[in-house]
């Protein structure tokens, strides 16, 4: 478990993978890209929570269509830095998603587990059509096969935070995205 943070968290990132300027070049051409995928269809945007709020609250923005929101706490990570492998819906929709089109928003797209079984249960509840926007995906460490239809980057296998992403619920609030210096989650 992370200690409490008292300092600057800026001084524990290793290394900026990834600036707030390219980040919001990603948002732009992915907002775009759903504008012109979803025009004319009934659509709920769910962001899995915590991670996807930082990029949904800017991604909803660029895109320019009518749309509902919701979100969903969908967890296979608990506080650990590896996946449990099982995964646990922690809050579910309050909207009914029946007949529309979802649009997924996620952080970050790692093992592949909780958004291979999460597509499922939204398919069960008789979705038009689900597809996945992402911030970051990491494919090489995917465990199932996703289909994933909007991606700002891929990145390698680093321990990623920021903009959302967390460690023991830490960093959220940095502007871009940033590797985690080993020291802080080896200890």
């Amino acid at each position: 478990m992370a200690e409490t943070r008292v300092g600057s968290i800026e001084e524990d990132i290793g290394e900026v993978l990834i600036t707030r300027e390219e980040i919001e070049e990603a948002v732009a051409r992915i907002g775009g890209e759903v504008t012109r995928d979803f025009r004319g269809e009934p659509l709920i945007v769910i962001g899995i929570l915590k991670g996807a709020f930082a990029f949904m609250a800017d991604l909803i923005q660029a895109i320019d269509l009518p749309m509902e929101i919701d979100f969903m706490d969908v967890s296979s990570y608990g506080t650990s830095t590896t996946s449990s492998g099982e995964v646990r819906i922690l809050k579910d929709l309050s909207t009914s998603v029946e007949g529309k089109s979802v649009l997924i928003v996620e952080d970050i797209v790692d093992t592949g587990l909780t958004l291979s079984y999460l597509t499922n249960v939204l398919k069960s509840r008789g979705v038009k059509k689900v597809s996945i926007a992402t911030l970051l995906t990491k494919p090489s460490r995917r465990e199932r096969a996703v289909d994933i239809d909007y991606c700002g980057y891929e990145v390698e296998d680093k321990f990623v935070v920021g903009y959302g992403i967390d460690y023991a619920e830490h960093y959220r609030n940095l502007p871009y995205i940033g590797v985690l210096k080993a020291s802080i989650y080896e200890k």
